[in-house]
């Protein structure tokens, strides 16, 4: 299988752009994941320490500002996403 059959180009010039794109995007994916672990475990911090002062798990007018800051930076997308970043650090509610 060529270059061109795996990227879906039709010369081997555009096959090459893609797949030096892919890769860095491939790499950009692997550093969002890891930010998006550390996300999760800062989270985590905030909420023990919440509960251990007496307070709720999540704080809905946080998780607003959150969404808010998402969607105005990233259109209607955005509010998904970050609905999803929510969910993997404090879990469905």
């Amino acid at each position: 299988m060529t270059a061109t059959d795996l990227t879906g180009a039709r010369t081997p010039e555009a096959a090459d752009v893609i797949t030096g794109a892919r890769e860095r995007i491939d790499a950009l994916d692997d550093r969002i994941i890891g930010l998006i672990q550390e996300r999760m475990a800062v989270s985590a911090v905030i909420q023990e320490a919440r509960i251990a002062s007496g307070g709720r798990r999540v704080n809905l007018s946080r998780e607003m500002d959150v969404l808010s800051h998402y969607r105005e930076a990233l259109g209607k997308p955005g509010t998904s996403l970050a609905m999803t970043l929510l969910e993997l650090c404090r879990g469905k509610i």
